[in-house]
């Protein structure tokens, strides 16, 4: 199953102004990193997002989030959220400060 276009698009448009951001075609879907850093993409129908563990264990307890699981084990720090969980532009910018924050907590690769 090819990834959600349309969730591409709003996060692309959403880090428009970002500074030291790249993409990469992975996980059968496609991530952005910052200074090389992996901290969003899409997968399936999914925002995937690296929040750590602290910030990725909150996530999970709302709506529409779930662990970021497409092997049989849950990569830890990671989630995975539907597109009802970020309906407007201002839901995805929160998801996505929340993945820079903690990729700006992480040296550059």
């Amino acid at each position: 199953m090819p990834y959600n276009e349309r969730i591409e698009q709003r996060i692309q448009k959403a880090i428009k102004g970002w500074k030291n951001t790249t993409h990469k075609n992975m996980f059968g879907g496609v991530c952005h990193l910052l200074n090389g850093n992996m901290f969003c993409g899409v997968h399936k129908d999914y925002l995937i997002l690296r929040l750590g563990k602290e910030k990725g264990g909150a996530a999970l307890q709302r709506k529409h989030a779930r662990p970021f699981d497409i092997t049989g084990r849950p990569m830890k720090g990671w989630v995975m959220v539907s597109e009802e969980g970020f309906p407007g532009d201002a839901d995805l910018a929160d998801w996505l400060a929340l993945a820079r924050d903690f990729a700006d907590s992480l040296p550059p690769k």
